[in-house]
């Protein structure tokens, strides 16, 4: 018999509150069990393993992130959507840093297919329209733009910005400076 009020939707949102508070790789069947005052076995018949946990959160993560992208672009259009895109991304990911970790988690093609990310690279390509990039540079742009804002996330999540005397905030307007800059002047292929 099965505790009253566990489901798979209540164990995937205090997953990711945990992810949040300890690490996505921290969160374990039994860290779950504890936090509901469950026996481990009472969760196995809402969830697989810790994967799918993990996947979970990765799924949850990836649809709360694209509402609030979505949100941020209604209207924009050009830099002004660029900015706002970023800034949604970034935002994201210091305020749930264990989802965001969590998006990483390798998803099989089936599952990625059938999650947010297929809204994320066309809310992406929806930006690079106003920059009027085609296929192949469209690619290359989408590819270019999530490597900048996750590569510039992660280095100020671990630290790597911290002991230096410009704010890294203002770096950060300077990047999106650029990444502009780069759209509107993109190279010839």
């Amino acid at each position: 018999m099965t505790r009253a009020g566990l489901s798979a939707e209540r164990l995937t949102l205090a997953a990711a509150e945990l992810a949040d508070q300890v690490g996505i790789e921290k969160v374990t069947i039994t860290a779950l069990a504890r936090r509901f005052g469950v026996k481990e076995a009472s969760l196995y018949s809402h969830i697989r393993n810790a994967q799918d946990v993990r996947v979970r959160v990765a799924l949850l993560a990836m649809a709360e992130l694209a509402d609030r992208v979505a949100a941020a672009l209604a209207g924009r259009a050009g830099k002004d959507a660029l900015v706002a895109f970023a800034n949604a991304y970034r935002d994201y990911a210091h305020q749930h840093p264990g989802r965001y970790a969590a998006m990483r988690v390798d998803l099989d093609p089936e599952t990625a297919l059938s999650s947010a990310g297929p809204r994320h690279a066309e809310m992406t390509r929806a930006i690079l329209r106003g920059y009027r990039l085609a296929e192949p540079d469209q690619t290359d742009a989408v590819r270019m733009m999530h490597s900048t804002f996750h590569g510039y996330v992660s280095l100020e999540r671990a630290g790597g910005f911290r002991h230096h005397p410009r704010p890294a905030d203002a770096s950060w307007s300077r990047t999106l400076d650029a990444l502009d800059a780069l759209l509107r002047n993109w190279p010839a292929g």
